[in-house]
C-alpha cells in the first residue's frame, strides 16, 4: 500500500473515532449527579457502559462538597446525566468547567438534562432570598413520581444513542424493557398506595410533592417553616397545634434531615416518624429505582398500621 492511501486510510479512522455517535471501543462512562439517575442509567445502558453516581442516596443533593476524584471521573465521561431544575446548582456547573471535557458540557452531546419533558410542580410566580432556598423552576424531586422514570428513561436514551450510535438499537430494547417493567409496577403500586388516599402528613423538607401526587396522600405543612431554614420554638408549637386540629399521624422524613427536631414535633403531636427513601439507596432496601417505591410505599403504610 502506498504511504498516500495508509495516510488516508488511517485519517478516515481518526475521524470515524472523533465523530459524534461513534462506535466506542469497550464500557461508556457514564457519571450522574444522583442515585436514581444512575440506576435508570444502568438499566437503559446494561453492560455496555459503567454507571457512576455523585451523590449517595441518602446525602442531600443539594449540597455536596466538590472532591478531586469527581473531576476525574468526569474528565473521563462519555455521557453526564443531572436532575435540572437547579437543584445542583451549588456544584455541578463548577465542576462541569473544570472538568474541561467538552463531550459533557451543557450543549454536547455527551451531555443529558433528565428533566426535559417534566411536568414540573410547584413553579413560583416569583422568588427572593426571603423564601428560603426555593427552586424558581419548580420543585426538583420529580424522580419520586416513578411515572416520571419513563421520560428519564427516553432523556438518557437519546444522549446514550447521540454518543454511541452503533449501539443504538441495544439501547432502544432496554428502554422498551424498562417502560413495559415500569407500567406494570405502576398498576401494582397504585392499588398498595390505596389507604393512603387523603391521608395527612407532615414533612420535614418539601422533597415529597410528586410522590404525594401519584400516590394521593396530603401534605399539610412542614417541618421547616421555609426550604433550608430551621424552625423556631413558635413555629413548632403551631404546627402541632394544626396537627392535632388535622389528626396527623406521620411526619414523613429523609435520612439526611434533623432527627432530633422531627422528633420533637412527634413527641409533641403524638405522631409517628416515617423516614422515606428520597433516593435510590437511601434506605435498607431501595436498591434499584422499582424497590425505591415499593420501600417507600411499606414504611408509609407501617406508619399507618396498615
Amino acid at each position: 500500500m502506498s504511504a498516500f492511501r495508509s495516510t488516508a486510510a488511517a485519517l478516515v479512522v481518526l475521524a470515524a473515532l472523533a465523530s459524534p455517535g461513534a462506535a466506542r471501543a469497550g464500557r461508556l462512562q457514564i457519571v450522574t449527579t444522583t442515585a436514581d439517575l444512575a440506576a435508570i442509567a444502568a438499566a437503559i445502558a446494561g453492560d455496555h457502559a459503567t454507571v457512576t453516581s455523585i451523590t449517595a442516596g441518602d446525602q442531600d443533593p443539594h449540597f455536596v462538597d466538590a472532591k478531586p476524584s469527581y473531576l476525574v471521573k468526569l474528565q473521563r465521561a462519555d455521557l453526564f446525566v443531572q436532575v435540572g431544575l437547579e437543584l445542583e446548582i451549588g456544584w455541578a456547573p463548577n465542576l462541569l468547567i473544570n472538568a474541561r471535557n467538552a463531550r459533557i458540557q451543557p450543549g454536547g452531546d455527551g451531555f443529558v438534562d433528565a428533566s426535559e419533558g417534566i411536568a414540573r410542580l410547584q413553579v413560583p410566580s416569583a422568588a427572593d432570598r426571603s423564601m428560603g432556598d426555593i427552586h424558581p423552576y419548580g420543585n426538583p424531586h420529580y424522580w419520586l413520581d416513578p411515572a416520571n422514570g419513563r421520560i428519564i428513561a427516553r432523556n438518557i436514551a437519546a444522549g446514550l444513542r447521540r454518543v454511541d450510535a452503533a449501539r443504538a438499537a441495544d439501547y432502544d430494547a432496554r428502554l422498551a424493557d424498562f417502560e413495559r417493567r415500569l407500567d406494570e409496577a405502576l398498576e401494582r403500586w397504585k392499588a398498595v398506595a390505596a389507604p393512603l388516599a387523603g391521608v395527612p402528613v407532615v414533612a420535614y423538607h418539601n422533597a415529597f410533592p410528586y410522590l404525594e401526587q401519584r400516590f394521593g396522600f396530603e401534605v399539610i405543612g412542614f417541618v421547616e417553616p421555609k426550604p433550608g431554614i430551621p424552625p423556631s420554638g413558635r413555629y413548632i408549637a403551631e404546627l402541632v397545634a394544626a396537627m392535632q386540629r388535622k389528626n396527623v399521624r406521620l411526619i414523613v422524613t429523609a435520612p439526611y434531615d434533623d432527627a432530633k427536631t422531627a422528633r420533637l414535633v412527634a413527641q409533641q403531636a403524638g405522631a409517628t416518624i416515617v423516614t422515606l427513601a428520597p433516593s435510590v439507596g437511601g434506605v435498607e432496601g431501595a436498591g434499584d429505582y422499582f424497590s425505591l417505591f415499593d420501600v417507600d410505599l411499606a414504611r408509609l403504610l407501617a406508619g399507618l398500621g396498615e
